[in-house]
């Protein structure tokens, strides 16, 4: 679920503040090993 979050910040549907808390911090991973600054 993680990358599905992450997915749609990379595509602008999402931001950091509307995922869960529970997996915020798997997102923020991700996103950084993509190099994707939020």
């Amino acid at each position: 679920m993680a990358v599905v979050y992450a997915t749609l910040i990379v595509k602008g549907k999402k931001t950091i503040d509307q995922v869960p808390s529970l997996i915020r911090k798997q997102v923020e991973e991700i996103l950084a090993d993509l190099e994707v600054t939020v």
